[in-house]
């Protein structure tokens, strides 16, 4: 049985159309987003401090690399799953076995993605 529990979810994308049709994918089916980030920076402070259930993280955000911000989120137990136009190719060992979305997104693999996380862990 899959968790249909709407999840809280943290977009990290530096391209902002991109970003907007993300939410609206994930407002679609039916979560809600509750934070944005298109630094870094701002994304790490976003994955320390918000009440967040999920997380997408663009690799590249503005040239810089967003393991960081996965760090974060593995500390605090908080699943995730990458974003890329080249899909898992290319993560650094340690990152490899993560959740990966290619750009652009579909709704379906999106959900997909998002069950498949969800499936081993208890509703929250």
């Amino acid at each position: 049985m899959t968790d249909q529990t709407p999840k809280r979810v943290l977009i990290v994308e530096d391209e902002v159309l991109l970003a907007m049709y993300l939410e609206d994918l994930l407002t679609d089916l039916g979560h809600e987003v509750v934070g944005q980030a298109t630094r870094i920076d701002e994304a790490m402070t976003l994955a320390r401090e918000s009440d967040i259930d999920f997380a997408i993280l663009d690799i590249n955000v503005a040239g810089t690399k967003s393991f960081p911000v996965a760090d974060i989120l593995r500390q605090r137990s908080i699943p995730f799953a990458f974003a890329s136009g080249y899909g898992a190719e290319g993560f650094p060992d340690g990152y490899r076995d993560e959740p990966a979305l290619r750009k652009p997104y579909a709704q379906e693999d999106l959900q997909r993605t998002i069950a498949r996380v969800f499936a081993d862990r208890p509703p929250v």
